[in-house]
Formats: structure tokens, sequence, C-alpha cells
């Protein structure tokens, strides 16, 4: 039967000529726009793979859908995945795809920027001269944080983590990092492992990295805030409800620390009440990994997903392996042109 590949969004090249190459049919919503989830659902019948973005909200109610109508691989633009129920994909023996490493280098770079951009109060000093308000120079005159020689926390050590430190060796920035396995490349880098208490308390910049898990979900929440110091300044480039941001506003607004840089929020496109009205905020419209070189890779790895899986390949970035090795046990891991790709 004929290979179909359903794509939610507009999907950059030289993602779609990958998937154009590898299937019969192309289903691509060729907007840059979100659709609404029944329309997900119903397009996805009869689908071999679907790729998918961050905005999607991939549910057991679409997988059900697409379990039962032939899909058998979700590729997920994003390194990011917890847009989809995958414990729901896996029971389905629907494969979960995802484009890790491809975003870190553009990532760390953002991450890094909000960290000059809060510490130098740049952005507020751009709207000073914007609204003609600079009246000359003085030496109290907004006053800000020294970066050089100062102690980043990493919390949840991973790639980008990894390409963090690497930036802040730079500015010879002592490194510590947090997380819940041992971070050989970090180590290496000179950073020291320390438990998170110590971590909130010791560093001057906290840089979130950690995957959205029931485990991260408000890790940085009212208690957390209060364990920082004053002077502190908290950066999310990771997940948005990784924070708390009802807690954060008012840890901003009380002075509890002396600033945030964000790329990414709890209920995005929204931001909690009163986080734009902090002054002590850089907040950015997640673009960590918005470059064009980047964006056009994230579409490849997630094209070259879909066209390894249509040739009866292993996808190269599962994220339930589990289910790959289950249908190899049963013999129909090798799905070719065969159209087996349903569930098994």
């Amino acid at each position: 039967m004929p290979q179909r590949v359903f794509i939610t969004r507009l999907l950059p090249d030289p993602g779609l000529s990958v998937v154009a190459a590898a299937a019969d049919e192309v289903d691509h919503h060729a907007l840059d726009e979100a659709l609404p989830a029944d329309e997900i659902r119903r397009r996805v019948v009869g689908a071999s793979a679907m790729i998918c973005m961050l905005t999607d909200a991939i549910d057991a109610t679409i997988l059900e859908a697409a379990a039962q109508g032939g899909c058998g691989l979700v590729a997920n633009v994003a390194a990011g995945y917890n847009n989809i129920d995958v414990a729901a994909a896996t029971r389905l023996g629907i494969l979960v795809t995802n484009t890790p490493g491809v975003l870190t280098e553009a990532t760390a770079d953002l991450a890094f920027a909000l960290i000059l951009a809060v510490a130098r109060r740049v952005v507020e000093g751009d709207r000073v001269m914007r609204r003609g308000a600079f009246t000359g120079w003085s030496p109290f005159y907004m006053l800000g944080t020294e970066v050089s020689g100062s102690t980043l926390g990493l919390i949840g050590p991973g790639r980008i983590a990894e390409a963090v430190a690497r930036r802040a060796r730079g500015f010879g920035m002592a490194l510590i990092h947090h997380g819940r396995r041992p971070a050989p490349a970090l180590e290496a880098l000179g950073s020291r492992p320390v438990a998170l208490n110590d971590l909130l308390e010791t560093a001057d910049f906290v840089s979130l990295h950690t995957p959205l898990t029931p485990d991260t979900h408000h890790l940085i929440n009212a208690s957390a805030l209060a364990r920082m110091k004053p002077t502190a300044i908290l950066i999310n480039t990771a997940r948005g409800p990784v924070v708390d941001e009802a807690a954060l506003v008012e840890a901003l607004r009380r002075g509890q620390i002396a600033g945030a840089g964000l790329d990414v929020y709890e209920r995005e496109p929204l931001m909690a009440e009163g986080l734009a009205e902090c002054p002590n905020t850089v907040l950015l419209p997640h673009l960590g990994s918005a470059t064009r070189t980047t964006r056009g890779a994230m579409a490849a790895t997630a094209a070259a997903n879909v066209a390894a899986w249509l040739r009866g390949e292993r996808p190269p970035h599962l994220v339930n392996p589990e289910v790959w090795e289950a249908r190899a046990v049963k013999g129909t891991a090798d799905v070719g042109r065969s159209g087996t790709h349903g569930n098994t």
C-alpha cells in the first residue's frame, strides 16, 4: 500500500525534500500555524508516519487513531518530547523520535545571550535610549552584575549544559552542576557536581537545561527561589513548566532574586500575570533553536527518522527503542514497503 506521511505544520527544507523523496504521498499542512487536535486526529489516519512540532499536543486519543489507521512512527521536530504521550505511543506500538544534538549550539548561544543581557541590563538600556531618556553618564547609573569570575550553576547536565559551560569558561566563570546522572563531560570542563540546594545557594547564575518530567515540573518553585542569592539571576531555555512562574513573579517583585532571562513559559505562548511588568527580566519568544541553520537541521533530522522507518531501517533517534526491539522480536521491524506499520 502507498506510504503516506502527514506533516502537521510548514516544514523547512531540506526536511520536506527528504520526506518527499522517501514517501509515496505527503500530506503537508503547509502553513506556519498549529492545527487543531481534531484535525490532526483525522488526518493521521492512514498515514505511515507523522511529523509533528513541539506545539502539537499528541495525546493518547491522537495516537490511538494513528495506530488504528496504520501509523507506526511519530517524528517530533524538537529535542524534547513532552508534547507527546510517549507511554501511550509505546503501549500502542508506535515509535517516537526526536531531533537531539542539532540545536545544542544555537540554544547554548541564546542561554549565554540571556546571561549577558540580564546581567548587564542590555534590554533595559536599549529602551532608555529608544525613548530618549538617557541624560548622561553617571558612576551609579544602571549598574549590573559582573559575569566574568562569577559562578554558573547548571541544572540538568547534558549536551546544551555542556555547550553553555564551554562558553562560560571563556568568561572565567566557576562551574557547578546538578543532575540525576554523572556528567563526565562537564567535569572535564572543570564543573563540580553538587546537591540542588547547594547549587541554588551558591550560584550567581542558575541556568536550567533539564527535560520536563513529573520530577522536574516546578523544580524551581517558591522554596527553590528562596534559596537563591538576592543577587542571583535565573535563566530558563529548557521547558517553561520547570519554573513555577507565579512564584518567580513574586520573587522578582520582592527582590528575592536579581533577575531572570526566559525563553520558555509555563503556559506558552502566555506568560504569568505580572511577568511582563518586571523590569529585571529579559523575555524572549522561544528562540532557542531559531537560526536558519538549526531549524533546517531539525527538520532534516526528523525527516531522516521518517525516511529510515519507511525503508524498514531503525530510525536513528528513537525515544522509545523498546518498541523497535519488540517489533524485531516479532519479525515486524523490517517494514520496508510492506505496509505493516500498524500496532503489532
